[in-house]
């Protein structure tokens, strides 16, 4: 006969030993689960899919906030530029200049009407409405992409 382990007391009866056999079983089958959950890969790989998921979506918020506010910079910092060019040009220069776009957008205006197609020119005129009606958000969207662009190339760089 083989001696039981040193560890595990002996049963003093048969009842007891019924319920050792019937604790070792459970304690067994909560093994067996716990191995068998570790080896169900699909229920894993859905897991780490959760995990990676939720890490990526909040590195976008991260990263679209971080372009919101680098967007709103270099806004920031474009009006300044305008306007320091603006402060250091003579007033004859800018009166040509202003003059020169009349007449400029006159023209084209002239050479639009008589030479564009009709629908060409309505469906320029409905986007020209649409952008006018969304500035806010054309430049959000412009200030994004610049943005990104300006990243890539300092990455690159």
């Amino acid at each position: 006969m083989t001696q039981p382990p040193h560890d595990e007391p002996t049963a003093a009866g048969p009842e007891e030993l019924r319920e050792q056999v019937e604790q070792t079983r459970e304690e067994l089958g909560r093994t067996v689960e716990a191995l068998a959950a570790k080896t169900h890969v699909k229920a894993r790989a859905q897991e780490k899919e959760t995990v990676v998921r939720e890490q990526v979506t909040a590195r976008a918020g991260e990263l679209k906030e971080q372009a919101a506010v680098k967007a709103g910079e270099l806004r920031e910092r474009a009006a300044q530029a305008a306007q320091h060019l603006e402060d250091k040009l003579p007033a004859p220069v800018k009166d040509r200049t202003a003059q020169a776009i009349g007449q400029s957008r006159a023209v084209a205006t002239h050479l639009w009407q008589d030479k564009a197609p009709e629908p060409v020119q309505q469906k320029t005129a409905q986007g020209a409405r649409i952008a006018r009606d969304n500035r806010n958000l054309l430049l959000a969207t412009a200030g994004v992409a610049l943005t990104a662009w300006l990243v890539g190339r300092r990455r690159k760089g």
